[in-house]
């Protein structure tokens, strides 16, 4: 983990491959080829994010092999359910990148598996960094209003994009305060 609290690209696989797993058991190949789906359709093609090795996430007694109807699976340990919560409670970079956007992914289909607490705060993270870099491309946008039109109709796109997001994250925020009760009736 970087000083920052936040996932470095190993602990992003780690944490989709202990997600995966949480959601069901599944076989090793299977495993395998979900993590390295997910993430490659996320991120793009990359070598800094080829899979960690299930057979450590085993040696670390996070995951273990389990017989059901005679098919040997992998599921994950609860000492693995507390790692993925540790993972899924971290803090998100500020900035966007490809790393961002896969640890924000993983931690939106992942949302589940985290108290009512611990997701609401995880809702706000998400929240706050969506807002840091909407303020980060309005700066550049006004910035370069003039200099350029095709920068500024661009910068437009991401803009719009982003607000869209922050839009669902406070609408995934409320639905999450309105299940836990933590909502104030008006």
């Amino acid at each position: 983990m970087y000083a920052d609290n936040t996932l470095t690209p190993r602990e992003a696989i780690r944490l989709c491959a202990l997600g995966t797993l949480a959601a069901k058991p599944m076989a090793y190949d299977d495993v395998v080829f979900a993590v390295r789906h997910f993430v490659s359709r996320v991120t793009g093609p990359s070598l800094d994010l080829m899979g960690e090795s299930v057979e450590l996430l085993k040696f670390e007694s996070l995951v273990e092999e389990t017989e059901i109807n005679g098919e040997t699976l992998l599921q994950i340990t609860d000492q693995g359910r507390d790692v993925l919560g540790t993972l899924m409670r971290t803090n998100l970079r500020a900035g966007s990148g490809d790393i961002n956007d896969l640890v924000m992914a993983l931690k939106i289909k992942f949302l589940e598996f985290l108290p009512e607490g611990d997701q609401r705060a995880q809702a706000e993270i998400l929240i706050e960094t969506c807002e840091s870099e909407l303020a980060r491309l309005d700066d550049l946008r006004a910035h370069h209003e003039e200099a350029s039109r095709h920068l500024a109709e661009w910068l437009d796109i991401e803009i719009q994009m982003l607000e869209h997001r922050l839009n669902w994250l406070n609408a995934l925020r409320s639905e999450i305060s309105d299940k836990d009760g933590s909502r104030k009736s008006a």
